[in-house]
């Protein structure tokens, strides 16, 4: 796996040693089974993998590269780098500016840009119509396109399907970035439609198979399928791929449904004419992480942490699979753990921050799950295990006990 160059304040001295001995101990990544970390008074369960992954990496070394590479020019971000608050927020420090937020709203017009800036293209990757647009005012695209390669990998799966007349169901949320950009993509060599969830695609297994009118497709998704979208002739051959960040369990529910629907109507003589059998299109980080966080549901324990940005899809995934063992928190930074008393966090079905008075029980020693989503640096990680254990007396040493657990440093080695 490449290493990339991201600059050290994003480097961990405590998660980054957790992940590293298990990194060695385990390359295959075989047992994702988490960590234990036991400080007496609480005890961390550490999933196996979370944190950064290739492509945010990669999005992070560009974007600093870009801003050393071109002192004295305008930088700008075409939208959020990736969704964390903390990483935008430095960026944002040095000099780089967001032309649009992650609905598409824009902040900087595009008449105020010029050939010789600098626009980075963001992890999620952008539309045609975008990318055109740059293109025409003089504005070189590919230098610090950071777009993510497993979302490559999707258009490329679109591609395909379109160059044998298969209409694409895209699985993902329709206002995100990257299912803007998808769509796009695969809008461009066939007739796409965007279903957010189970309930929309049996909605649509309801249309394929004429048990609900045609007209229902227009009501529910004419704001999310292509301009002249035929229901009746554009999905009698389909195939599926997803927004590289949703729950891989759901994409294949999705998947297998309208797979029987399609066997349903036409029999399984006739069914791979009219159904693409498409391996799942989610990056191997979000499905390690969404696969780690499973394991983390066999502990025994308290409550949940989940730290990522709040805007975040793969993060919030992860919230709802830990909701459903544990009380779980979501939160940006440690900043949302006021005291032992009292948890600010966010709210994935109100989407909104909420409090929480008296979240930890009282008990001894406390068991505290802890996960991130993909695009959340694990020095903020870090920060949480730090400030949860400041909320308790007689806690051991975090770097005596990570030690015992990895071995020493290279550091402590030398001495």
């Amino acid at each position: 796996m490449k290493k990339f160059d991201i600059p050290s304040f994003y480097r961990s001295s405590v998660i980054g040693r957790l992940k590293e001995a298990r990194r060695i101990k385990d390359p295959m990544k075989k047992d994702i089974s988490p960590t234990i970390i036991d400080l007496g008074s609480i005890r961390f369960h550490i999933a196996r993998h979370f944190g950064f992954c290739f492509g945010v990496e990669n999005a992070i070394e560009i974007s600093y590269k870009a801003l050393d590479e071109n002192p004295g020019k305008k930088i700008y971000l075409l939208s959020q780098m990736i969704h964390n608050p903390e990483v935008n927020k430095d960026l944002q420090s040095r000099g780089i500016e967001f032309i649009m937020d992650t609905k598409g709203e824009q902040f900087i017009g595009w008449s105020e840009l010029r050939s010789d800036d600098i626009v980075i293209i963001p992890a999620f990757g952008t539309t045609l119509e975008i990318e055109k647009r740059l293109e025409d005012i003089g504005i070189q695209t590919k230098r610090y396109n950071t777009t993510c390669p497993f979302v490559e990998r999707v258009w490329k799966r679109s591609e395909k399907l379109g160059s044998t007349d298969h209409t694409i169901i895209i699985h993902g949320k329709h206002d995100h970035e990257e299912t803007r950009a998808t769509f796009s993509h695969s809008d461009k060599n066939a007739p796409s439609v965007v279903v957010r969830d189970m309930d929309e695609t049996k909605l649509l297994g309801r249309i394929i198979n004429g048990t609900e009118p045609t007209s229902s497709f227009d009501e529910y998704f004419g704001d999310r399928s292509s301009k002249g979208f035929d229901p009746i002739k554009d999905l009698e051959r389909i195939g599926v791929v997803n927004q590289t960040t949703m729950l891989a369990t759901e994409t294949q529910e999705i998947a297998d449904h309208l797979k029987q629907v399609m066997l349903d109507k036409f029999g399984e003589f006739d069914l791979k004419e009219h159904f693409a059998d498409t391996r799942d299109t989610l990056c191997y980080a979000t499905n390690d992480n969404q696969q780690a966080t499973y394991a983390l549901l066999e502990r025994q324990a308290d409550i949940a942490i989940v730290v990522g940005g709040y805007n975040s899809s793969n993060t919030s995934h992860i919230v709802e699979l830990c909701g459903s063992h544990f009380p779980t928190y979501f939160i940006k930074s440690a900043d949302e753990l006021v005291s032992m008393n009292e948890f600010w966090h966010h709210d994935i079905h109100k989407n909104e921050r909420v409090q929480t008075m008296d979240p930890l029980p009282q008990k001894k020693p406390v068991d505290i799950v802890v996960t991130s989503g993909a695009s959340c640096p694990d020095t903020v990680v870090d920060r949480v295990l730090l400030k949860l254990m400041s909320f308790y007396e007689n806690v051991k040493d975090i770097d005596a006990v990570i030690t015992e657990l990895t071995g020493p440093t290279k550091a402590d080695q030398a001495n």
